[in-house]
């Protein structure tokens, strides 16, 4: 889930300081400038060493091989990520632009909010309505 603090690796310097022990370095197209450039940060995890995050979309995204390009691998995976629509980093848009990009992170983080709470609802409702009838029998 996307969480306050994915939102200040909006500053490509941020998520390419977030790249310790990066697998993939020199002679690979999924270098640490290259993902942060894509709008990636390093968010490994005991089970996925090379797991990464887009700070605006929040898509994660892991197995990756030295040979993958990250702009490819967000556009297949997140085809519909604001930040693919700039051509540029963040820190080069106009503000108007950087406004857009900053509700579209905002809407992005809500729904993802909302939705898990939604989920969370439902979960206990079910394990509510089970436990009830249990004691209605």
């Amino acid at each position: 889930m996307t969480t306050m603090e994915d939102y200040f690796m909006h500053l490509t310097e941020k998520r390419l300081a977030s790249f310790h022990n990066w697998p993939y370095q020199e002679g690979c197209s999924c270098t640490p400038d290259k993902m942060a450039e894509a709008g990636f940060f390093h968010c490994p995890t005991e089970q996925e060493p090379d797991a990464v995050k887009c700070f605006v979309c929040g898509k994660e995204l892991d197995g990756w091989e030295p040979d993958d390009d990250p702009w490819k691998e967000h556009k297949s995976h997140s085809p519909s990520c604001p930040f693919l629509n700039y051509d540029k980093p963040v820190e080069k848009l106009p503000v108007e632009d950087f406004l857009h990009l900053t509700v579209a992170i905002q809407k992005i983080y809500a729904t993802k909010t909302y939705d898990n709470m939604v989920k969370e609802a439902k979960e206990s409702g079910a394990e509510t309505r089970k436990e009830m009838e249990k004691l209605a029998k």
